[in-house]
C-alpha cells in the first residue's frame, strides 16, 4: 500500500499537501484507523450508477487505498468479483455475524409500487427474489448507521420526481415509514463528490474508535444538519461564496455561460438555494466546478430536481 493508515489520516487533518478530502478536514480528526474497520454493504437501487462511478474516482486517498485499508466493502455489485446467488448469500451472512455493527450504504431510491418489484437487486441459493425494499429493510435495521449518497437515496432525486410511476422514494423516508430507527446519515448530489463519501466514512469511524459504537454515532448525528446533511460538507451556501458574488450585487448577469466575470444567476444558476463546498473543494481533482462552465442546478437539495426545474434560463 502507498498509504499507511497513519498516513491516510494525517492527510484528511490536511497535513498532506493536495487537493481530495484534506481541503475539508480539520485537527479534530488526529489518530490512526487501526481499531475499527467496519463491514460495509453497498446496495445499489433505483439510479444510475453515477454514485459508484463518482467515489471510484476518488484522488487523495484512491479508492483501491479506501477500500483495502480503511473498510471492509464485503458487497457492492458493480465492483465485486462474485455474482448471482453467492454473492447474496454471502452479504446476508455475514451482515448476520455483524448485527448491529456493519454499515449499509445505499444508492438509489426505492420503488414502492407493484411491491417494490419495479427493482429486484438480488436472489439467495432458494431463489428467492429480493426487491429493493425488502433488501433496503432487511440490512437497514440490524446496521449501526445507514449512510445514503446521491440525492436520489437521500430525497428521492431523479426517480421520484413529478411523473414517476414506480412509487419511487428516498431511503430516508422508506425507513422512516416502516419504523426503523438506525441512524441515518445522507450525502447528497447528483453524483456526490467522492471527498464527501470518503469523508464521512472517516469521520465516522474516527468517531466510533474513540468513543465506542453508540457514543461515536452520537458525534455523528451531531454534525448533521436538518436534512441529515454532514454540516462540514454541505454547511455552507454556494451562491454566498460563488467567485461571481460581486458581478451578482452590481446586477452585472452573463448572457453566455462562457462569459468569464459576470453572474450566471439569470441563466438560471441555483446558488443561492444551494448548501455544499464545491466552491473550494471543486471536481476532477480539483480541476473545476458546474459555475465555472455553466450553473449550479441544486443537486444537493432535497428539492432536487422539481424544485429547481428549469435548470437553465435564457439570460
Amino acid at each position: 500500500m502507498s498509504l499507511t493508515r497513519r498516513d491516510f489520516v494525517k492527510m484528511c487533518t490536511g497535513t498532506v499537501a493536495g487537493f481530495g478530502i484534506s481541503q475539508m478536514f480539520n485537527p479534530s480528526v488526529v489518530h490512526a484507523l487501526k481499531k475499527f474497520v467496519p463491514n460495509v454493504f453497498w446496495l445499489q437501487g433505483q439510479g444510475c450508477t453515477g454514485c459508484s462511478v463518482s467515489i471510484l474516482n476518488s484522488v487523495h486517498p484512491s479508492i483501491a487505498e479506501v477500500l483495502l485499508d480503511v473498510i471492509n466493502l464485503d458487497y457492492h455489485p458493480t465492483i465485486m468479483g462474485s455474482e448471482g446467488h453467492e454473492a447474496w448469500d454471502y452479504m446476508m451472512s455475514q451482515a448476520e455475524a455483524n448485527k448491529g455493527k456493519y454499515i449499509v450504504i445505499v444508492e438509489g431510491s426505492v420503488p414502492t409500487a407493484e411491491n417494490g418489484h419495479y427493482c429486484i437487486v438480488g436472489a439467495g441459493a432458494d431463489h428467492k427474489e429480493y426487491t429493493m425494499t425488502e433488501a433496503t429493510l432487511e440490512m437497514a435495521k440490524n446496521a449501526a448507521v445507514v449512510v445514503n449518497v446521491g440525492t436520489c437515496a437521500a430525497y428521492g432525486g431523479i426517480p421520484a420526481a413529478e411523473g414517476n410511476l414506480t412509487g419511487s422514494m428516498s431511503v430516508t423516508n422508506f425507513l422512516a415509514e416502516n419504523g426503523v430507527k438506525t441512524p441515518v446519515v445522507n450525502i447528497p448530489g447528483c453524483p456526490p463528490h467522492p471527498d464527501w463519501m470518503v469523508g464521512t466514512l472517516v469521520v465516522a469511524i474516527n468517531a466510533i474508535e474513540a468513543k465506542g459504537l453508540q457514543g461515536g454515532l452520537a458525534e455523528v448525528v451531531k454534525i448533521l444538519d436538518d436534512n441529515g446533511r454532514p454540516t462540514p460538507f454541505f454547511g455552507e451556501n454556494i451562491h454566498d461564496n460563488c467567485p461571481y458574488l460581486e458581478a451578482f450585487d452590481n446586477d452585472e448577469y452573463a448572457e453566455i455561460f462562457t462569459d468569464p466575470v459576470k453572474c450566471r444567476y439569470e441563466l438560471g444558476c441555483k446558488g443561492p438555494s444551494a448548501n455544499s463546498d464545491c466552491f473550494k473543494r471543486k471536481w476532477n481533482g480539483g480541476v473545476n466546478w458546474c459555475v465555472e462552465n455553466s450553473v449550479c442546478i441544486g443537486c444537493v437539495e432535497p428539492g432536487f430536481p422539481d424544485e429547481m426545474s428549469p435548470f437553465y434560463e435564457a439570460g
